[in-house]
């Protein structure tokens, strides 16, 4: 049963290069996609239900025993991060049929989303630092294609300076991947975790972890290292953008979750720049939404509060502090991705993206626009739903580490969350139609994908005490690392 752990990686990545043969086919692509990616979800939900009856599964590929073959663990952590990769992939899937040309669909479009997916559960799944390198690479290259997908002169500026980051910040991971073998001679992570307590170069590690922090928060798009985000996310196709904004900076926060929770928990100036960066990101992530007219750049924006929240629950280094992280890690990637769709028809209906053109679309729209104001209310953290959950515990987790600013910067910054989307609400929504509002007659992108997912956060909210045993289990094993090293190495 150890095979399980590959299926979540394996599905997509063969599922594209089967895509790739026959891409000018798009009605069998379009059915073949929409069929590859529910039978991957399926696949993840099964060996969901797989780990809570049995603990984690461990894949050692080759029959090399670990630490020395390549290792992929699915645990509970990983395992519900991927189910939610894979219920907005599902969602995905049937939004872009109804936002993309048969043009953009005929240049691998397909292709490249499954391998962004396949890499994306890769990096949730290994088991080694070395791999998680490795799946980096996969989910960007295929994301290097999908931000120039329609080949726009204003996506091939921004996509220069996505890729330039990137390539750096990659350079850097693999050079501090081989800093961090030369001290410990392994790069498994449980097998680090072992050795870096005997290590006597503490400098040396320190050096080491804010070298991965740096390369992490870059990929996170944490304060000072998020001016490449919110352009980038902008200019592709609202499909792919969503699938940017809800899975790609997660990854990174995943990355820091599992490397501080696991190898440098003992390092308190780490702890202390996680909870600088935390309070910083929140403040600067909703100026910068409070600035804009720009419907995009204000979803976009809200990442950046929200990462900080996520950074906050990691560095504070206690149980409640890890749940709350969790529990926000999936509240977030699943309202980002209901909210770039939903500014993708709103900006479709409207015909343009500034929201002082916009007005009166709640006449025609209704329903649209009450799942926008709902979907607000799941962001900003309003009780009961999702956002709430996630933020209660990470306050409490504020006010057991006496980190009273960091809270009051919490509870500040979610009000301005609020105040940046009811800013789309009203301006969009309210008042007198423009005449721009209805100068298509054309069919709209989908509202059903959007509408499935803001349920899905509701319940999430509304049934925290079905869900939060499970993120419980989760940050009692983030606390103690010896759990995951234990099911890893067996001995």
């Amino acid at each position: 049963m150890s095979n399980l752990a590959v299926l979540p990686i394996v599905i997509p990545l063969l599922s594209g290069i089967i895509a790739a043969f026959f891409h000018k086919k798009i009605i069998l692509v379009r059915f073949f996609s929409k069929f590859m990616i529910i039978f991957n979800l399926l696949a993840s939900v099964w060996i969901g239900f797989y780990i809570m009856e049995n603990g984690s599964v461990i894949l050692e590929t080759g029959d090399w025993k670990a630490p020395y073959g390549i290792i992929l663990v699915a645990d509970q952590l990983s395992i519900i991060l991927v189910i939610t990769t894979n219920v907005i992939a599902s969602l995905a899937v049937f939004y872009a049929r109804s936002v993309l040309s048969e043009r953009k669909e005929h240049y691998y479009f397909y292709t490249f989303f499954f391998l962004l997916i396949s890499g994306v559960s890769g990096a949730f799944l290994t088991g080694d630092l070395f791999n998680l390198f490795v799946f980096y690479e996969v989910f960007l290259m295929a994301s290097y294609a999908l931000i120039v997908l329609g080949g726009e002169k204003i996506q091939l500026r921004e996509s220069f300076k996505y890729v330039i980051l990137n390539l750096f910040s990659s350079m850097l991971f693999v050079t501090t991947v081989a800093f961090l073998y030369s001290v410990v001679g392994t790069v498994n992570l449980a097998q680090i975790a072992e050795r870096v307590q005997d290590v006597e170069q503490k400098g040396i590690l320190t050096t080491i972890g804010i070298l991965l922090f740096f390369v992490f928060a870059s990929k996170a798009a944490i304060f000072p290292l998020y001016y490449w985000m919110p352009k980038s996310y902008i200019v592709p196709n609202p499909v792919v953008s969503a699938l940017f904004g809800a899975l790609l900076t997660k990854v990174g926060i995943y990355s820091i979750l599992r490397v501080f929770s696991l190898i440098f928990v003992h390092e308190p100036m780490v702890q202390q720049l996680f909870l600088w960066l935390a309070g910083l990101s929140m403040i600067f992530g909703v100026i910068g939404a409070l600035s804009t007219y720009n419907v995009k750049l204000i979803i976009v924006y809200n990442i950046i509060p929200a990462v900080g929240f996520m950074l906050m629950g990691i560095g504070l280094l206690s149980e409640t502090g890890y749940a709350g992280a969790v529990y926000y890690l999936v509240h977030d990637m699943i309202i980002k991705a209901a909210l770039f769709m939903l500014i993708g028809l709103i900006v479709y209906r409207a015909g343009t993206s500034d929201l002082r053109k916009m007005g009166g679309l709640l006449h025609r729209y209704p329903l649209l626009g009450w799942t926008f104001f709902i979907s607000s209310l799941v962001l900003a953290g309003i009780p009961p739903f999702s956002g709430f959950i996630g933020k209660l515990l990470l306050l409490q987790a504020g006010f057991e580490k006496d980190q009273i600013m960091l809270v009051l910067i919490g509870l500040g910054s979610s009000l301005l969350i609020l105040l940046s989307m009811i800013r789309i609400f009203i301006h969009a929504f309210w008042g007198e139609e423009q005449e721009v509002a209805a100068v298509s007659n054309k069919p709209a992108p989908s509202l059903a994908p959007s509408v499935i997912l803001v349920l899905i956060s509701v319940i999430l909210g509304a049934g925290a005490e079905w869900f939060y045993p499970f993120v419980e289990d989760v940050s009692n094993m983030l606390a103690d690392r010896d759990m995951y090293i234990n099911s890893v190495l067996k001995e």
